[in-house]
């Protein structure tokens, strides 16, 4: 028992435990002391936050900061003795490796969970009239299933970036090791929270927590706010630490022309990350001030101005989709060259191309507002602006098909998975400009047609390109070799499900489904699609 108690893991689980209570209890005190309700929100959000805090004490994330308070000599990075053996992966590590697998690993978790989540909730849509689930279970594990694959994602994509930025420019970890270790702790208690929101009420909105409806949401609302808002932390300082690794600690000789281009992806989004998180962290943060100060931010009924939060929201959320396929892109890149025994085809448009696709996409952000009653004259502009994107896109889809032709390609798993991410972002990518069109966004928003778009877009650009960094790096990282077999089974089942589930969302919606409703009109004639469409999602 003891050994197991001193596992930082387990210890941070305590603290958290812990604190959650004393925060709760402290406030909950002072609320009696003056005669005002002690079982309220306010409580609860106060208890969640220094839980959180308590868990980054428990488990080891401020111990040398607070040598340093107190004057004490703290040692360097590399001078700090870490636990052996499996601790190594469940503690504070400062070695950027351990980090990146503990990323990996906790993303891989949450995808699972997230995966999960879509499962309980599509198999009530497997045929129409079926009440497995209350509406309002029904919309939080559409919520949960959204944000906590979205905070894999995130996960993911810092996974690759901590394992492999040092190592592919020379350097010996990342320029801020502490902080390193430090972002990725604090996306934990983060999670748990999100998760905690289900037993307090859960939440109806969605992952995107519009107001009104947010405002005027179950206690499980503000848990859902205060995990993302700490996850948003996570990113930012995950970000800053990655900027500066690829700009300061690059080997003497190697400019910014000579990095390998994965490296060019992980800076785009580390840039895009770094300056757009503060935005949906402002916009959930002023619904929390909203419920628990009753400040009128966005709610009508008080003056508010609920359009303002999608602004927020979206010049976030839109560039969010890059920071989730740009490290794919990235993979894409850096693999094909070794499968297609070729040099990669235009180099240095491929980097520029990452960062294009960072600039433009804070241009783009309103696309998702045209059914919103946002001004008209906007509506142009902003469709254009959507389309533009494409350019830097294609830059990169043709570099990938000049770097395939006349190569001598090996199809082994990593080299499969990405040509599955090939197909895959096409098809994603060819129905992405009906919904960045104002006349067919207004037809097709809030339907099937755009889940089955944007599931796509993510299993093209990160899913599967991650499975090839798993696959392709998994050696590199613990001397062992994945079975070629199985990775290949791996790839033939989710493929072909994939594309059935995605092409079969996207039949649906133009059938009329739309998205978010626990139950659909026998009418619509879409049984069998939706039976097909959950089938497939099992298999995936």
């Amino acid at each position: 028992m003891r050994k197991i108690l001193s596992v930082g893991l387990v210890k941070g689980l305590i603290w958290q435990v812990i604190g959650t209570a004393a925060g709760f209890g402290l406030l909950s005190a002072i609320r009696a002391a003056f005669g005002m309700d002690f079982w309220a929100e306010p409580a609860w959000v106060f208890g969640a936050i220094v839980g959180a805090l308590a868990f980054m004490v428990g488990i080891g994330s401020f111990t040398d900061w607070f040598r340093w308070m107190k004057g004490e000599e703290t040692p360097e990075p590399e001078e700090v003795v870490e636990p052996t053996g499996w601790r190594r992966y469940l503690g504070v590590s400062l070695d950027h490796k351990v980090i990146g697998v503990q990323y990996a690993v906790t993303s891989l978790l949450l995808l699972a969970f997230g995966g999960i989540f879509a499962l309980i909730f599509r198999t009530q849509l497997a045929q129409s009239g079926l009440e497995l689930l209350t509406y309002i279970q029904f919309n939080t594990l559409i919520g949960l299933h959204g944000i906590v694959t979205i905070a894999s994602i995130l996960l993911g994509g810092a996974a690759i970036g901590n394992y492999t930025v040092p190592l592919l420019i020379g350097a010996k970890d990342m320029a801020f090791p502490r902080l390193n270790a430090f972002a990725f702790w604090l996306a934990v208690p983060a999670a748990l929270l999100v998760l905690m929101s289900m037993p307090l009420g859960g939440f109806e909105t969605g992952w995107t927590g519009y107001p009104p409806l947010s405002v005027t949401g179950p206690m499980g609302v503000q848990m859902f706010f205060v995990g993302v808002f700490i996850i948003g932390w996570s990113s930012v300082l995950g970000g800053l630490n990655l900027v500066a690794t690829v700009l300061r600690e690059r080997a003497p000789g190697m400019t910014l022309f000579r990095i390998p281009i994965l490296v060019w992806a992980v800076l785009a989004t580390s840039i895009i990350t770094l300056t757009a998180t503060q935005l949906i962290g402002l916009s959930f943060q002023l619904v929390l001030f909203e419920r628990l100060l009753k400040m009128p931010f966005f709610n009508p009924a008080g003056g508010g101005n609920p359009i303002l939060f999608q602004h927020l929201f979206w010049f976030y959320s839109h560039p969010a989709v890059y920071v989730f396929v740009l490290p794919g892109f990235g993979v894409i890149s850096e693999l094909l060259p070794v499968f297609a025994r070729k040099p990669l085809f235009g180099y240095k448009w491929i980097a520029l191309s990452s960062i294009g696709i960072a600039l433009i996409g804070f241009l783009v952000w309103a696309h998702h507002m045209f059914a919103a009653g946002m001004e008209e004259y906007l509506r142009v502009p902003f469709m254009y602006s959507t389309l533009l994107v494409a350019v830097p896109t294609g830059v990169k889809v043709l570099s990938w098909t000049a770097t395939l032709w006349m190569g001598n390609l090996r199809f082994e798993t990593p080299m499969l998975f990405v040509t599955g991410a090939l197909v895959i972002f096409l098809t994603g990518g060819l129905t992405g400009p009906p919904l960045g069109i104002v006349a067919t966004d207004l037809h097709l928003t809030d339907t099937y047609f755009v889940v089955g778009h944007f599931h796509s877009t993510m299993f093209g650009g990160y899913i599967f390109p991650f499975f090839a960094a798993l696959y392709y790096w998994f050696p590199k990282a613990t001397g062992r070799r994945m079975s070629e077999s199985l990775g290949k089974l791996h790839f033939w089942l989710m493929f072909p499900a994939f594309m059935v589930m995605s092409l079969g969302q996207m039949w649906t919606g133009l059938n009329g489904m739309r998205r978010r409703i626990a139950t659909y009109d026998p009418a619509l004639g879409i049984d069998a699609a939706q039976l097909v469409v959950t089938i497939a999602g099992f298999l995936v």
